[in-house]
């Protein structure tokens, strides 16, 4: 991703107490979904030329959208938008098995471009419901991962989006319960709603595996590091990235003085520095790292040249491209067909 145009010193460098210093988490930034998903974007539009056709957001970041528009794909709402016959890539969030016969029956050629660990969930719900276990879907009612989930047995589904929630759910039958989750929310809180569920239902089962994406939890726990020790703590990452928004949340809870949420440099304002010593920095799993270095920049200006990586977790893994996009249009196998592990 290209860096964005920056303000040279929009911020200023006011004395405080003490030494300057930003905590840089790791892991944080681009998880694999996320990768996938945008390479695939890209190489569909390698492989088909403009216009290629998504549906929603690719993944949730504003910057990475205007970026591949640029590069001449079209983010739709559904698919209904999308001409006959075109090129429909899904996002990295996941579809109802509805939105698929619909691209279908529009004679579309799809690309799903689904996190794997998306898609593990949508096997279980579908696994569950065939069992006829009634399925308690921890999660926001609103995000785009959960109405597919929701979709893949919408008899069988009922949605929880929140600890309370747990404690007022109505169900067929306690005997047969079983919970699973989105992917992108916070770990703690997801287990709180859990306890409160089981409070309820003893019977209440557990996935076979978790579902809590291993980014989700590696970046809440870097934050979790760097949180006792931050007067302020910034999060890059869009609104409606789940994930982001439970990074600050997760910030404040463990112990940050203030932390807030930007998808850019620019909106960080000077009255949040007032004062502050120590600002930790870390990014939600869909933002590249080009815009925390916007930030870096922007924080150096302001005195905060002193850079500590905090490190929790090193990840190496890399997910296969939808099947589609696996060979170049000449025949060859694409350099990122494959997934796997990378090995510094």
């Amino acid at each position: 991703m290209p860096r964005v145009r920056r303000e040279s010193g929009r911020l200023k460098d006011v004395p405080v107490a003490g030494e300057k210093k930003v905590l840089l988490a790791a892991p944080r930034g681009y998880c694999a979904g996320v990768d996938r998903a945008v390479v695939a974007v890209e190489r569909a539009l390698e492989r088909y030329g403009a216009p290629v056709y998504v549906r929603k957001q690719i993944v949730h970041n504003l910057h990475v959208v205007r970026t591949l528009e640029k590069m001449g794909a079209t983010f739709v709402d559904e698919v209904d938008e999308v001409p006959e016959g075109a090129h429909v890539v899904f996002s990295a969030h996941g579809v109802s098995p509805a939105v698929v016969a619909e691209a279908a029956e529009r004679g579309l050629h799809a690309i799903d471009a689904t996190c794997p660990l998306v898609t593990k969930v949508h096997r279980e719900a579908v696994r569950f419901a065939r069992q006829d276990m009634e399925i308690l879907l921890i999660g926001h009612r609103d995000h785009e991962e959960v109405e597919g989930t929701s979709g893949e047995a919408p008899a069988h589904i009922t949605i929880v989006d929140s600890p309370e929630e747990a404690d007022v759910v109505e169900v067929r039958d306690p005997e047969r319960l079983v919970w699973l989750s989105q992917t992108t929310l916070s770990v703690d809180e997801t287990m709180e709603t859990v306890r409160r569920l089981r409070a309820r239902f003893p019977r209440l089962q557990d996935p076979p595996s978790d579902d809590i994406c291993y980014a989700t939890q590696n970046r809440q726990v870097a934050v979790k590091q760097i949180a006792p020790q931050a007067d302020l703590v910034l999060v890059v990452g869009s609104a409606n990235s789940s994930n982001s928004v439970r990074l600050v949340e997760v910030a404040l809870e463990y112990g940050a003085k203030a932390a807030h949420r930007v998808d850019f440099a620019s909106e960080v304002r000077q009255e949040w520095l007032d004062g502050v010593r120590t600002v930790g920095v870390t990014s939600g799993a869909s933002v590249p790292e080009v815009l925390v270095q916007e930030l870096l920049d922007d924080l150096a200006d302001a005195g905060y040249v002193e850079v500590q990586a905090a490190v929790t977790a090193e990840e190496d893994l890399v997910f296969s491209l939808p099947k589609e996009l696996r060979r170049e249009a000449g025949g060859a196998m694409d350099a990122r067909a494959r997934g796997g592990r990378v090995r510094a």
